[in-house]
């Protein structure tokens, strides 16, 4: 089932941006619109990436504090 999507109050400058765009794509803005919706639907958001990273490092049991990752940064530049 698809469903309209109506954006109001987008400024010239941003459409004539996305039109150019989607000329560059040989696509319509619909298509271009669409595609490009498509595409940021489908990666993770930052709240899933966090817990990603929050699963690997229970998973690995490594627990690095920040104080010993800038002490390992600052001795190779001792």
């Amino acid at each position: 089932m698809t469903v309209k999507i109506t954006i109001r109050n987008v400024s010239e400058e941003v459409r004539d941006k996305l039109a150019l765009r989607a000329a560059r794509n040989r696509q319509s803005m619909q298509e271009y619109l669409l595609s490009e919706l498509e595409r940021v639907a489908a990666l993770p958001s930052n709240e899933e990436l966090m817990e990603r990273v929050r699963q690997r490092v229970e998973a690995s049991g490594t627990r690095i504090s920040a104080a010993d990752i800038l002490a390992a940064r600052d001795a190779d530049r001792k």
